[in-house]
Parts: structure tokens; C-alpha cells; sequence
């Protein structure tokens, strides 16, 4: 049996976008070893939370951390999910297949939404995009 791929999912602040990446691939991808970190630390987005539990991934008992502070520093691919990630990704050593793999920040699409409704419709969206990529994912 091969070893798994360990797999970087990189975002601004790992709150939304890096955590819904990494639950899905802990949740699709036996094949993986996921881990998400932000170039910055948000906190685990309480919405994200909620949406990724309706597609029957929990990500609860994840956190939000910078890449200081993941256990492991050499990954077979780091994806950057956002421009902000790509552009500040920081070094890593090895030979990491890098992959930028940008979507929307859900907290900014759900900035001006008129109901809580509108706004998980957002996340939803995103969610939704990131499965598809996850599962895709090569």
C-alpha cells in the first residue's frame, strides 16, 4: 500500500475556505493526509461549521492555525485557495507540487446579506465549489 499524500490546504486566515477543503478531503480522499493552516489565524468559522455539517462533514473538532504551527513542514502538494495565500505563500522545503486553486471568501459574499438564510446560502456556494474541486482533486 502506498503512503498517503500529505496535502497543504492554504488560505488568509484558515477559518473558512482551507477548513471546508481539509474536511472534505478527510471525508472523500482515504488517499490523503490532509492539513489546513492560514498565512494568518482566524478562528474556525462557526458558519462554515454549520454548512459543511448539512453535507455530513464535521469540522467542529478542527482549528484554525498559521503554518507555524502544523506538526509537519514537507507535503507531496500545498494549494493555495485564495489570492492573498498564493501571493504570501510562505517557503516550504521539499519538492511540494504547488497548486492555486482560488474561491471565494464566503465571509465577504455574506457581508450584505439581508437574512441569515442569504448569507448560509453563501457558504453553501462555496462549500459546494470546494467539494467539486476535492473530489476531482489529483
Amino acid at each position: 500500500m502506498e503512503p498517503r499524500k500529505k496535502v497543504l490546504f492554504l488560505c488568509t486566515g484558515n477559518s473558512c475556505r482551507s477548513q471546508m477543503a481539509e474536511g472534505f478531503a478527510r471525508a472523500l480522499r482515504p488517499d490523503l493526509e490532509p492539513y489546513s493552516a492560514g498565512v494568518e489565524k482566524h478562528g474556525l468559522n462557526p458558519l462554515a461549521v454549520a454548512v459543511m455539517a448539512e453535507a455530513g462533514v464535521d469540522i467542529s473538532g478542527q482549528w484554525s492555525k498559521t503554518v507555524d504551527e502544523l506538526p509537519i513542514q514537507e507535503f507531496d502538494s500545498i494549494v493555495t485557495l485564495c489570492g492573498h495565500a498564493n501571493e504570501n505563500c510562505p517557503y516550504f522545503p521539499g519538492n511540494a507540487r504547488r497548486i492555486h486553486a482560488g474561491f471565494d471568501d464566503p465571509p465577504s459574499l455574506a457581508r450584505d446579506a439581508q437574512s441569515d438564510e442569504e448569507a448560509l446560502g453563501h457558504y453553501r456556494k462555496v462549500r459546494d465549489e470546494i467539494k467539486t474541486f476535492m473530489a476531482s482533486f489529483e
